[in-house]
């Protein structure tokens, strides 16, 4: 691993788009972090559920910038082309990248997307914690045009131990949950947590365990997270340390044992579970990208919640930020560490083909003056 180098925490001259407070987050980044970016032409997107932040992480001339705007607790993120949810503490928010109103921004022409909320579905505390984009559960194999966008929103109803989609009507609709749950009721039996789409669908999640009664999963915390087969409801794999994110990529599906600080490559079938690689940090929020895999760690601050770990036997100090694996070699290859501000990461998403985008967030005088309206 390259030895870090401090990036100020802004680049860029100070925009009406980027307009906000000073940036309480405080920063390393490894020589090769921000020409990664750079090189595969993407910004990425952070939640931080402590500090109530959704950060954009952007590179310009071999230099980090990022991008703070505040929410309610924010937690899982699901991009589908120009259409971002973001899940909060009693909502999920939908931003729209208004492809037509970022060169309009100051300085023009800086700015090569604008995400802007659009609207807010209100599903109350249901512990939302990740999202996916998909398509409708009465979809037959077969119906949906292989091309087609996803239109479903996949939310993983942590509170009700549930996969839901959203209605306008309701708060949600319950669609699936373990067989091992006997009952829909909001006590959080088995901490359900991460979800795999394949082809569209549900394929894969994660729960910290396999129990049916109100935080049950807190005893067996330390070995006793499961992944699940959606379709068949059978167990996978068991035996983790607070498992998250399971990710179908390549044709592999890969999880983070999250107390062991791993990413892992499991075999559906037998249930084999092989070591990726190992990381300084509670591993939580996976998106793969262009060969890379960008790995959210955490530090452990919660002990009721998190304390008692595998990865707290080690005697190294944990770290908070993003990780960057090659997964052709299965090695870390750059990072970024945060220093102040921030123990903890959730999500982690890419936007592709997009360097330099602004976010409108509602805490700041730039909302009083956004209007997207269709051409008169």
């Amino acid at each position: 691993m390259n030895n870090p180098t401090v990036a100020g925490e802004e680049t860029e001259q100070p925009s009406a788009a980027d307009a906000r407070p000073a940036n309480p987050f405080r920063y390393v980044v490894s020589p090769g972090f921000a020409g990664t970016l750079e090189r595969l032409r993407g910004t990425l997107l952070l939640t931080t559920y402590q500090a109530g932040k959704l950060m954009a992480v952007r590179a310009h001339t071999g230099r980090v910038s990022t991008l703070l705007r505040t929410f309610d607790r924010p937690m899982g993120l699901a991009l589908t082309g120009d259409k971002l949810a973001l899940g909060t503490r009693n909502a999920v928010w939908f931003l729209r990248n208004a492809r037509d109103i970022a060169p309009q921004l100051d300085p023009p022409g800086a700015f090569d997307a604008c995400f802007t909320p659009r609207q807010c579905h209100i599903t109350g505390d249901i512990l939302g914690h990740e999202m996916s984009w998909g398509y409708s559960p009465e979809a037959g194999v077969g119906e949906t045009p292989p091309d087609a966008p996803p239109t479903e929103l996949w939310v993983v109803n942590t509170r009700f131990s549930c996969l839901c989609t959203l209605h306008p009507d309701y708060s949600f609709i319950p669609r699936w949950r373990p067989s091992f749950v006997s009952a829909l009721a909001a006590e959080d039996r088995c901490h359900l947590n991460g979800l795999a789409m394949v082809d569209g669908q549900p394929r894969f999640v994660t729960a910290l365990g396999r129990t049916d009664t109100p935080r049950g999963w807190k005893p067996g915390k330390a070995d006793g997270g499961v992944l699940i087969d959606v379709p068949t409801n059978e167990i996978v794999a068991d035996g983790f340390a607070m498992p998250h994110s399971p990710r179908w990529h390549a044709g592999r599906l890969w999880v983070l044992d999250s107390g062991q600080g791993e990413l892992q490559v499991v075999d559906p079938k037998t249930g084999q579970r092989d070591t990726v690689v190992r990381l300084p940090g509670y591993t939580r929020g996976l998106v793969m990208h262009e060969g890379y895999a960008f790995v959210g760690l955490s530090r452990i601050r919660e002990k009721a919640e998190f304390g008692g770990l595998p990865i707290e036997t080690s005697g190294e100090p944990l770290q908070c930020g993003i990780w960057i694996v090659d997964l052709r070699r299965g090695v870390a290859v750059e990072f970024m560490a945060f220093e102040a501000g921030c123990d903890e990461v959730f999500a982690v998403e890419v936007l592709p083909g997009i360097r330099w985008p602004a976010i409108i967030g509602f805490k700041q005088e730039t909302i009083d003056g956004i209007f997207i309206v269709p051409p008169t």
